[in-house]
């Protein structure tokens, strides 16, 4: 019987889980609601997995599960997960699934990276920075082919890095952060109330509103700052962008380009490439997968 991996996304809004074999071709794949506020939504996941090994005919050989939040230093469960989804916090995937090998947990946005570097926009890439451009902006960085992970699980969380020490303190913080000058959650505020989305903004960039042109090219020149300032610290062949906001296609990379031309250091010539990532939502169940396989090994 072939040995395949299964890999679990669980999300505020949905959990979803991809099959893989050893070599990551796409066994199958499914989605379905978290509930997380109900006292069972755990149950979802074991659910799914029970589906998926009855279906192969086989139990998987191993299993990998991502999830927002900082990742306990034993890497069996998510250690911090404040405001939201409070209810992973603690939770041992492995005992709690009564599984005879280690269920790793991963953090969400790295688990995006690691499927995008394994089966994605960047599959061979050893050097690989990722940005997820959504509500809030999320990432992480490979480098000489691991993932950073760092101290305490902080590694990544690119949406903090400050452009402005004057600025106001992100949720973290973090003052005039990268995600409060892109991400949605501020956009109400950056417009004075005039767009609630991103969609909205992007359609009236489009339609030639001076002043959503003003308020979209700021946010889009932020991004490049950031872009560039993660250049500069991990020398990466590709930067991919993945999340909502990439929906905005042409209207975020082609002025983001130019900003990004403007700013970044090339001192061999070399420009460093940026994509947009390929596998979707299905990504941080494709990293999740690698995870279980080891596919990036730390030294």
């Amino acid at each position: 019987m072939t040995p395949y991996a299964i890999g679990i996304d669980v999300g505020g809004t949905n959990i979803k889980l991809a099959a893989v074999t050893m070599d990551g071709m796409l066994l199958s794949q499914s989605q379905q609601r978290t509930d997380e506020t109900e006292a069972n939504w755990a149950e979802r996941v074991r659910s799914a997995i029970d589906a998926v090994q009855t279906e192969r005919g086989q139990p998987a050989g191993y299993i990998g599960l991502a999830a927002p939040g900082l990742v306990a230093r034993d890497g069996r469960s998510i250690a911090w997960m404040q405001g939201r989804m409070e209810s992973l916090q603690g939770l041992d995937w492995t005992a709690f699934l009564g599984a005879t090998r280690v269920i790793p947990v991963l953090n969400d946005a790295h688990a995006a990276l690691m499927g995008e570097a394994w089966k994605g926009a960047t599959a061979g890439c050893r050097n690989v920075v990722m940005l997820t451009l959504g509500t809030g902006v999320g990432g992480g960085a490979i480098v000489d082919g691991r993932l950073l992970r760092g101290a305490i699980g902080r590694a990544g969380h690119v949406g903090h890095m400050s452009l402005d020490p004057d600025g106001s303190p992100d949720i973290t913080g973090a003052p005039g952060s990268l995600e409060d000058a892109i991400g949605d959650c501020t956009l109400p505020r950056r417009s004075d109330g005039q767009f609630s989305s991103t969609a909205d903004l992007v359609k009236a960039y489009l339609e030639g509103t001076s002043e959503a042109a003003d308020i979209w090219l700021k946010s889009v020149k932020a991004l490049a700052a950031g872009i560039v300032s993660l250049i500069n610290l991990y020398d990466p062949e590709v930067v991919i962008l993945g999340g909502g906001i990439v929906n905005a296609g042409p209207a975020l990379f082609e002025p983001l380009q130019v900003f990004v031309d403007g700013f970044e250091w090339r001192p061999t010539g070399d420009r460093v490439r940026i994509v947009r990532a390929q596998l979707g939502e299905m990504a941080g169940a494709w990293g999740a997968a690698a995870n279980a396989l080891n596919v990036y090994e730390e030294s």
